[in-house]
């Protein structure tokens, strides 16, 4: 990465003429030099200008994954406008709200593809007076929105002149997840996400050599993140466009990956147990990055014995990394915790009742500041003081523990703390243990409303491949062996997880418990057996 890119599109001319013949993007039926993704950029550039796009203007992407994805970031940013990624998972509903919410100018999208989304189709229930052509539009409720364009083809007439663009300009209007309450659009501005990808590129030691593959979507801030990483240390990013099993395991080993980003359990779990899993040769692989409890990872580790494992905490809001492992810290240390803060974070550990700073190894809610730190909440200056305090220190809402040593480690969500007959319960506590069971592959921990204790567990639970069990056996292997205000009163089994992006949406499975115990009538949970109600 040349040290003086000040934005995003420095970065990438920066290693367009280094690198310019050196492949820079690999998805399924595209390959994309340096020099290619300059050119790719330059069309979207050039169609957007033509639409009048402006600097500080927001551009909607409703893409599939794709190197017309990346493309369109940096066409975007080139203008010196926002890149607005929308999920591609979203409903009518919630299109509308990102395209009315983030008032963007332009929405550049693309006709359904086969077994893809079909965006005209959404666009066009979102937004009735739609007729799914492309070009101006005007729609009483997005009175801001002036045009939905096709991703053109082709060839620019040239290269597009890039705007004047500061560091501190807003490159990305991200929606936060929205995995506990309704998601809010986090501003990103250059320096945050070219602080990042230095320390992603720093931490794993990219370079030129590298293949780093994610299945991460690409409206996502980790997808992202990722991609401007491998831009950052000149590799090569690799992405199957859409998670499959089967086809990311064909990429991870035809494509010769040293670097896996899975990050989360519901996207690496399913690859290190599939039934072909050692048919594939992935011995190239040196760095794999994941977060999940210490039980878990090392079933990563254990499928992949040649890769170092680094782990991390993230957010949004802080550009997607606070802190990210070294690669020669000990491996304890990697499972454990989310490693250091990047350079010129700050982090702090405090009460959230006192607002005291906590010593090192008691949890409480984790506040930082620093260069990745997003702007605000755009539109919503209320929320942006009530997260941001007047020191400048960004109130995260989750909890977390930091070592003597400064490394983090995140426990849960303030949201997902349950309050059980009096005592503060950490769903990511329950989670690990059940995690032991034998025949658990993925667990989710919600508080259930209960009369008798305000809240109560329920665990929601996704079986190993071929693995049976019942209610009763989950709370049996938890009885005896942690608290009884740990044990699930309600254990639910699930095939398919509510998603955002690639969380799991905690709103939703409490609300389905709570749903469902409404209309069974079910206001307290059954007791535990008498030798155990004594301990709550």
């Amino acid at each position: 990465m040349d040290t003086m890119a000040g934005t995003l599109t420095e970065l990438l001319e920066s290693q367009s003429r280094a690198l310019p013949d050196h492949e820079a993007i690999v998805f399924p039926g595209s390959r994309t030099t340096y020099a290619g993704l300059v050119a790719r950029a330059d069309v979207i550039a050039e169609r957007l200008r033509a639409e009048g796009v402006e600097r500080g203007d927001r551009v909607g992407i409703l893409l599939n994954a794709s190197t017309d994805y990346v493309a369109a970031i940096f066409g975007i940013v080139k203008l010196g406008a926002v890149a607005v990624p929308i999920n591609a998972r979203f409903r009518q509903a919630q299109i509308k709200h990102v395209v009315v919410h983030s008032g963007m100018k332009v929405l550049i999208s693309e006709a359904p593809l086969p077994g893809a989304p079909d965006f005209p189709q959404l666009l066009a229930e979102a937004f009735p007076a739609y007729d799914k052509s492309w070009g101006r539009v005007d729609f009483s409720e997005a009175p801001e929105l002036q045009a939905i364009v096709e991703v053109p083809q082709g060839t620019a007439a040239g290269a597009v002149p890039s705007a004047e663009v500061k560091p501190e300009d807003t490159a990305l209007l991200v929606y936060t997840s929205g995995t506990t309450s309704a998601p809010k659009g986090a501003m990103l501005s250059h320096r945050a996400l070219l602080l990042v990808a230095q320390a992603l590129r720093t931490r794993m030691r990219i370079t030129s050599s590298d293949r780093i593959w994610t299945a991460i979507p690409m409206f996502h801030g980790g997808g992202i993140d990722y991609m401007l990483g491998s831009v950052a240390g000149g590799a090569t990013f690799v992405h199957p466009g859409y998670f499959d099993v089967d086809r990311s395991l064909e990429m991870l080993s035809g494509e010769r990956i040293t670097i896996a980003l899975p990050a989360f359990e519901t996207l690496w779990l399913p690859l290190i147990n599939h039934p072909d899993f050692a048919k594939h040769d992935l011995s190239a692989i040196r760095v794999v990055l994941s977060v999940g409890v210490p039980e878990r990872l090392r079933e990563l580790i254990a499928a992949l014995p040649g890769a170092t494992l680094v782990n991390c905490v993230a957010m949004t809001e802080a550009s997607a990394f606070i802190s990210l492992s070294e690669l020669d810290e000990p491996l304890e240390s990697r499972l454990e915790t989310g490693g250091k803060p990047l350079p010129g974070v700050e982090c702090r550990i405090i009460d959230p009742d006192t607002g005291k700073d906590l010593p090192p190894g008691e949890p409480g809610e984790l506040l930082f500041r620093g260069p990745n730190l997003f702007s605000g909440y755009f539109r919503d200056e209320e929320g942006t003081a009530q997260a941001i305090d007047a020191d400048g220190w960004f109130h995260t809402g989750d909890v977390c523990r930091m070592d003597a040593e400064g490394r983090l480690t995140f426990v849960g969500r303030l949201k997902d703390m349950l309050k059980v007959g009096g005592e503060n319960v950490a769903a990511a506590e329950i989670e690990e243990f059940i995690a032991k069971h034998p025949a658990v592959e993925i667990v989710q921990v919600v508080a259930a409303p209960d009369a008798r204790y305000t809240e109560v567990p329920a665990a929601f639970i996704q079986l190993k491949r071929g693995a049976t069990c019942t209610e009763q056996e989950i709370i049996d292997f938890c009885l005896g062996r942690v608290a009884a205000f740990h044990v699930p009163r309600y254990v639910r089994f699930v095939t398919e997880w509510p998603m955002s992006g690639t969380k799991i949406r905690k709103v939703d499975l409490r609300k389905a418990i709570a749903d469902e115990l409404r209309e069974r009538g079910i206001t307290m949970a059954p007791k535990l057996p008498s030798r155990w109600a004594a301990r709550k």
